[in-house]
């Protein structure tokens, strides 16, 4: 029998059960009923609403905690709008933690009672400081180390101590050539802006890594590590803390954090001291051109529309007048500046420099190596900083003016490498000397320490020349220092003479029986005869 054959009332019987009994096996698949909707709105998208998260129960067994309480005061929140200038952006990165303490107040109130001297030290770092805080954010250190140089040489490149460290992060010799900070009688890396900058922020990441705490790499920046380490291990042998404070350390050591802390003070509240800092704006001072060639300095800061005095503030490695483009290739000039100097520089048709290195090829005399190099001597000495009396020994790097067989650019191994060796100017007499049996001329040469060549020129002869014994052969030899015969001056007071003569006479005299008088003088004649 099929649905249809069935009476009509029938059919709709069974068709009203069917739809009940589906209508309640779907109500058993759900625990929640579905929530009313709004109506929607004609041609509105339909939106699917969120899904409800499961929820959970904890077993019966598990015991709650207590309920406590929290602080729930606001941390600061990072500002996203930019700096207004470098000091803002500055103060933004300051991360190392205080010091406190009583060496701090001290070189607060320090600064506070120079201003003038926070005026020209803030008004100097305005060249420098924008490069620094750049580097120092893409390596993300703390900020503060941006103001380190206020503190070893208030921003003077040209600074150095009394132990010979130079430039604004005031290398020592030996640790800049660790870092890869070449010194030569051409340019001192360790004044060089961006090299020394490299290698200080270098020094300090690795000072860091090893002791893990930024005081205590500053101190060791200052002292040397060998020596924290060693202050360090004391102290743990004693038991004690090892902190920057705890540590016994010389005195300027002791203030060095205390004064970095006290510039970071001032320069986060400069109100607070009744200072006032030059606005330096957060855009670059310099831009970096790239030279291909060597230039005159005058040349360049012509092309640049600068002064050269400008030009080595920013460039303060170099002490020659000239750049060599394989020692120095970068060099820096005001951000306006550089757009000019490149823009003059397609430009320009004439000689770039007049000035190329000449190294010495043998010992010679200043005079000899002018006559070199067409040169005077008083302008060989001063461009090449020679005192008086000096020889220049084979091998030194001398900056000379161009010619044309020496017109070419210096090459990278002497710009690198370059050095002026020097020794004590002799001064030689003629002086003859007689040879002995079966000696030739070099042997004779060897006996008073000259040249057998030197020899062989003096006296037209071949350089071993058999001599006979007793020939005179001339030599230059140097001059030793004498006694004049007017030192021994004659005794003009014969009545001094006379005594002088009873005195020795009595000394020589046997001392016989009541000669304790005798005795004291004899000791006083012999004092004086001393």
């Amino acid at each position: 029998m099929t649905l249809l054959s069935l009476p009509e009332h029938s059919r709709r019987w069974l068709t009203t059960a069917g739809t009940a009994l589906v209508l309640l096996i779907s109500g058993c698949a759900t625990t929640l009923p579905p929530e009313p909707t709004a109506p929607t709105p004609p041609q509105a998208a339909t939106v699917t609403p969120p899904k409800s998260l499961p929820s959970y129960r904890l077993p019966s067994d598990i015991p709650l905690s207590a309920i406590g309480t929290s602080d729930t005061s606001a941390h600061g929140v990072a500002s996203l709008d930019a700096p207004s200038d470098l000091w803002d952006r500055i103060r933004r990165g300051f991360a190392m933690p205080d010091l406190q303490g009583e060496l701090v107040r001290d070189r607060e109130q320090w600064y506070a009672t120079r201003p003038d001297y926070i005026q020209r030290m803030t008004e100097r770092s305005s060249r420098y400081l924008f490069h620094i805080v750049e580097e120092i954010e893409r390596r993300n250190m703390p900020m503060e180390l941006a103001l380190l140089p206020f503190i070893e040489s208030a921003f003077n490149p040209q600074a150095v101590s009394s132990a010979r460290a130079a430039g604004m992060w005031q290398f020592m010799p030996a640790t800049g050539e660790s870092f890869d900070l070449r010194q030569n009688v051409f340019r001192d890396d360790r004044r060089d802006v961006l090299a020394s900058t490299r290698a200080a922020l270098d020094y300090l990441q690795q000072l860091h890594g090893r002791f893990g705490d930024w005081h205590l790499a500053l101190a060791a920046y200052n002292w040397g590590q060998g020596n924290v380490n060693r202050a360090i291990t004391r102290n743990q042998r004693l038991g004690m803390p090892t902190s920057y404070t705890d540590l016994t350390m010389p005195a300027e050591t002791r203030q060095y954090v205390p004064k970095l802390q006290a510039v970071k003070n001032i320069i986060a509240r400069p109100e607070a001291y009744n200072a006032t800092l030059p606005l330096i704006g957060n855009h670059p001072f310099f831009d970096t051109v790239t030279l291909q060639r060597d230039m005159d300095v005058a040349v360049i800061s012509r092309l640049a529309g600068i002064s050269e005095a400008d030009f080595r503030v920013l460039n303060p490695s170099l002490k020659q007048p000239m750049v060599m483009a394989a020692g120095t290739p970068n060099i820096l000039l005001p951000w306006d500046n550089a757009v000019i100097f490149e823009d003059n520089l397609s430009k320009h048709t004439g000689p770039l420099a007049s000035w190329t290195a000449w190294v010495v090829p043998t010992t010679m005399s200043v005079a000899q190596a002018a006559s070199r190099v067409g040169m005077s001597e008083s302008e060989l000495r001063s461009v090449n900083n020679i005192p008086p009396r000096m020889q220049v020994r084979a091998g030194s790097s001398l900056l000379v003016p161009r010619t044309d067989k020496r017109n070419g650019d210096v090459p990278g191994h002497v710009a690198d490498n370059a050095q002026l060796s020097l020794q004590p100017e002799v001064t030689l007499a003629r002086t003859t000397v007689r040879a002995r049996q079966g000696e030739n001329l070099a042997r004779l040469a060897r006996r008073y320490g000259v040249s057998p060549v030197s020899v062989a020129d003096w006296n037209k002869l071949a350089v071993n020349a058999p001599l006979k014994a007793g020939q005179r052969i001339t030599l230059l030899l140097p001059k030793r220092a004498t006694m004049a015969s007017s030192a021994r001056k004659p005794v003009k007071n014969t009545a001094s003479a006379s005594k002088r003569k009873t005195t020795t006479a009595a000394i020589r005299k046997p001392v016989k029986a009541k000669a304790a008088s005798a005795s004291s003088k004899t000791r006083v004649a012999t004092t004086i005869k001393k």
